[in-house]
C-alpha cells in the first residue's frame, strides 16, 4: 500500500524527529554517565544516577518506541517495505533489539536511582559502568541504522526478489 506522498513525508519527518531524538538522549545519557564515573564529588556522582533514570523514562524510552513504530510504519507505506530489502530488515532488528535491552535496562537505572536515594553521608555509587557501556552501545548501534538509512545497501531479501519478480512478469 503506497501513501500519498505527504503522508509520506509527514510520517518521515516524524520518524527522523524520533530517531534523532533517541540519538541525542543516548548522547546526553553517555555524557552523564562518563560524568558518574570520573567525577570525585559522590554527590554530584549520586545524582548523574538520579538523573538518568527519569531520563531514560521520559526521552529514552518514548523516543525508542516512536522510532521502532514509525520505522514500521514508513516501511509499510513505501516502496522500501518491511522485509523487502536487508537493509531495512537489519534495520528492524536493530531497533528492537535497542528498544528492548532499553526497557530491561531501566530496572538497572532505577536500582541505581534507589541506591542514590539511599546512599547517606557521602556514600558514593561511582565506579558503576554499567550505564556508560551500555549508552557507548546504543550510540554505535544507532549511529549504524543511521549509515544504513543512508546508504541504503542493496540486496533483496528472498521476499523482495519474488516480489520483484511478480511485479516485473
Amino acid at each position: 500500500m503506497m501513501a500519498r506522498p505527504v503522508l509520506r513525508r509527514a510520517g518521515l519527518v516524524v520518524h527522523i524527529a524520533a530517531s534523532v531524538g533517541w540519538l541525542g538522549a543516548v548522547t546526553a545519557s553517555l555524557a552523564l554517565a562518563g560524568l558518574a564515573l570520573t567525577v570525585d564529588d559522590p554527590t554530584t556522582a549520586n545524582a548523574v544516577y538520579l538523573i538518568l533514570e527519569p531520563l531514560g523514562w521520559t526521552v529514552l524510552v518514548p523516543f525508542g518506541g516512536a522510532s521502532l513504530i514509525t520505522g514500521v510504519t514508513q516501511s509499510l507505506i513505501t516502496t522500501w517495505g518491511l522485509l523487502r530489502h536487508y537493509w531495512v530488515v537489519f534495520k528492524l532488528v536493530l531497533n528492537v533489539f535497542a528498544v528492548t535491552v532499553l526497557l530491561l535496562y531501566m530496572r538497572t537505572l532505577d536500582t541505581l536511582a534507589d541506591a542514590a536515594r539511599a546512599a547517606a553521608g557521602g556514600e558514593s555509587l561511582t565506579g558503576a559502568a554499567s550505564p556508560l557501556v551500555h549508552a557507548a552501545g546504543a550510540v554505535v548501534l544507532l549511529l549504524v541504522a543511521l549509515a544504513l538509512s543512508v546508504y541504503k545497501p542493496r540486496g533483496l531479501t528472498p521476499a523482495g526478489g519474488r516480489r520483484r519478480a511478480s511485479a516485473a512478469a
